[in-house]
């Protein structure tokens, strides 16, 4: 980790795809188009911890339901 990740003073939030694909905004901003806020909000690292736990698999929703098809 770089000393400026150490010092990164930033919360964030977790956001979420329409394909559920996870992503982290800084907390104060409105997510981009397409992208909803989750409850999950911390540090860049709880953020990417949660984030890692989660999700576990990182094909697109739409790929997912195709290939159950």
């Amino acid at each position: 980790m770089s000393h400026r990740e150490d010092s990164d003073e930033t919360i964030y939030k977790v956001v979420i795809s329409h394909d559920e694909q996870y992503s982290i905004w800084p907390a104060h901003k409105t997510p981009a188009r397409g992208w909803s806020e989750t409850q999950t909000q911390g540090t860049k690292g709880e953020c990417l911890a949660f984030i890692k736990s989660t999700w576990t698999d990182m094909r697109p929703k739409s790929l997912r339901d195709k290939m159950v098809n």
